[in-house]
């Protein structure tokens, strides 16, 4: 699947069970990056169906499933390797660590670092503000989060607030699909939510023609992911936590979710 954001074409394929891989092109320079390294074959056979080579890795967090193919990817390619400063030697091969606030250039487009622990203690999302369009790891999923292996519900909260606080416009790519498992969750919380019920449809319709479900906007997801809407009363109420603070709420709907 391509889709282009200004100058910056992104293509979205499969890779190893349920992740995805994301090549970017910045079209002026020619020059292209990755997010995230799940799979070294996949990604190298994408780049070589569109004809291109690979300048940039980026690593959102340190996980195999995100990083397993760096240092093939290197050898290869001769990409260097961005990561976040946070997670030191557990981003092999890493050229150059980066941190909220930090600017990563792709030819004549710029990503801006942001900050966001809680899946993992480092993790961070790279942001390509002109063009809408953000690649947010494990962090945010289509109506779900990244599990909290190493952060707080606080910490993650904070993380998620970010992102909530970005233009609603945004098009958002998350590395996983694990929308329609979401989805059921989402619906077992009661919230009465218009738009989470036509979501729920439209993403069992394009599962049941293997389409997927990534990317998805800001604004979808600021009406129907209940991990975003630990502030909303209506979450407040469904789950009998009216009047708690949010990130206390988040924490009983992560808690739900680890069950479910």
């Amino acid at each position: 699947m391509k889709r282009t954001y200004g100058p910056l074409t992104v293509v979205q394929f499969p890779c190893l069970k349920d992740n995805y891989g994301f090549l970017l092109r910045e079209e002026g320079s020619g020059k292209t990056a990755c997010v995230d390294t799940p799979d070294a074959d996949a990604i190298a056979a994408e780049l070589g169906r569109q004809g291109w080579g690979l300048d940039l890795i980026l690593n959102t967090h340190w996980h195999f499933d995100h990083t397993g193919g760096n240092e093939a990817l290197k050898s290869r390619f001769g990409a260097q390797i961005i990561g976040p400063s946070g997670e030191g030697d557990r981003i092999p091969g890493r050229d150059r660590a980066v941190s909220g606030g930090d600017e990563v250039a792709l030819g004549n487009v710029s990503f801006r670092v942001i900050d966001t622990p809680g899946h993992t203690m480092g993790h961070i999302c790279f942001l390509f503000d002109e063009g809408h369009v953000g690649f947010v790891g494990d962090t945010l999923f289509s109506m779900g989060c990244g599990r909290l292996f190493e952060g707080s519900p606080e910490q993650m909260w904070t993380s998620l607030s970010k992102l909530k606080a970005l233009p609603a416009d945004m098009t958002l790519y998350c590395a996983h699909e694990y929308t329609a498992a979401n989805a059921a969750f989402a619906g077992s919380l009661g919230e009465e939510n218009a738009a989470l019920t036509a979501r729920i449809g439209e993403v069992k319709a394009l599962r049941e023609k293997g389409e997927p479900t990534v990317p998805m906007t800001l604004a979808t997801e600021l009406e129907t992911n209940p991990f975003l809407r630990a502030d909303a009363p209506s979450m407040q109420a469904a789950i009998g936590m009216g009047q708690a603070a949010p990130a206390e709420v988040f924490a009983e709907i992560r808690r739900r979710k680890d069950s479910f």
